[in-house]
């Protein structure tokens, strides 16, 4: 998959820096926070990507959405998966992965809570 930079529109320029996984929810199988960073521009942002298993043998659905986020506040979430021990097991107990792994009443993910984004925007394929 290649990703564009929303800021200077250019192709294959998001740089993951940091993912976090993230245990499954009531809705999706996997759960995975990216934080990018632009190689051209340095503009900064968090992709969130959930896979579904759920239905039929052969049903198979995801979304891999992209979010904006101002460079100062996306520098301390960066800093705060730094932290983490284990940012590739989604079972990680830290304080880290109890933050953004958070749900809501109905037990679907809602730790995107954490990171104040800016616009939302589906990730090219």
């Amino acid at each position: 998959m290649s990703f564009y930079c929303r800021e200077c529109n250019t192709l294959r320029s998001l740089k993951v820096v940091r993912r976090l996984e993230i245990l499954r929810d009531a809705r999706s199988d996997e759960i995975t926070l990216q934080l990018v960073r632009c190689t051209k521009c340095g503009d900064t942002g968090v992709l969130v990507y959930e896979e579904s298993r759920r239905g039929a043998l052969d049903n198979e659905s995801w979304s891999h959405t992209g979010y904006r986020v101002d460079t100062r506040e996306w520098k301390i979430v960066e800093r705060e998966f730094s932290r983490c021990p284990e940012p590739g097991n989604p079972r990680c107990a830290c304080p880290i992965h109890q933050k953004y792994g958070s749900r809501d009443a109905g037990a679907r993910w809602d730790g995107l809570k954490h990171i104040p984004v800016k616009d939302q925007y589906t990730v090219a394929g």
